[in-house]
């Protein structure tokens, strides 16, 4: 399955700011990752090997741009062959169904130029919810390989999976997922 066949990230340019910058994603630095309770015994982690998206960043307005991420379902490898197989399935990822998990920005959150948080909707498994992310880190530099900007970040948010379908294992397994998404940007030409 190709990717970049199944996603199409429209990219959203902001005409009534010339300040604004788009960033695609870089897959090869980009890893979004979750942790969730394992009946209170431990956490079972897992990351989406697979992702795309833009990112469009109006830092001199402090209000504007936006982020879209598309992140191939069935990528999921939680380092347990029989998990990431269980994982596809559907009373999980349903990824036969459902292959892409996206999430779209609403507002983006800015303490002078540095970008703190992201308001947004994430749909999986066909079901959209609002889903926030504050931004422990962010920072932009001249790539000394790509010889142009990119952008970096580290996001966490949570949610409560059963709010999008996933029962699975209720109620011995807490349904909250901890989310966190090493992020980074390359400027666009």
């Amino acid at each position: 399955m190709n990717l970049n066949k199944l996603i199409l990230v429209p990219c959203l340019f902001l005409a009534a700011s010339a300040s604004a910058q788009v960033y695609n994603i870089d897959a090869s630095h980009t890893y979004p990752s979750f942790e969730a309770d394992h009946m209170g015994l431990s956490f079972w982690r897992g990351k989406f090997t697979k992702s795309s998206g833009k990112i469009v960043l109006d830092r001199q307005s402090k209000t504007g741009g936006s982020v879209e991420i598309a992140i191939d379902a069935s990528t999921v490898d939680f380092g347990h062959a029989k998990m990431n197989e269980k994982a596809r399935g559907d009373e999980m990822f349903n990824v036969a169904k459902f292959p892409i998990i996206s999430y779209k920005s609403t507002a983006l959150k800015y303490e002078g130029e540095r970008l703190v948080a992201v308001d947004g909707e994430m749909t999986m498994l066909g079901i959209t919810k609002p889903l926030s992310l504050t931004l422990t880190h962010f920072k932009c530099v001249i790539h000394p390989l790509h010889k142009r900007e990119v952008c970096g970040a580290d996001a966490h948010g949570r949610f409560d999976r059963s709010d999008f379908g996933m029962n699975i294992g209720l109620p011995r397994f807490s349904p909250e997922i901890k989310l966190a998404i090493q992020v980074e940007g390359i400027k666009a030409d």
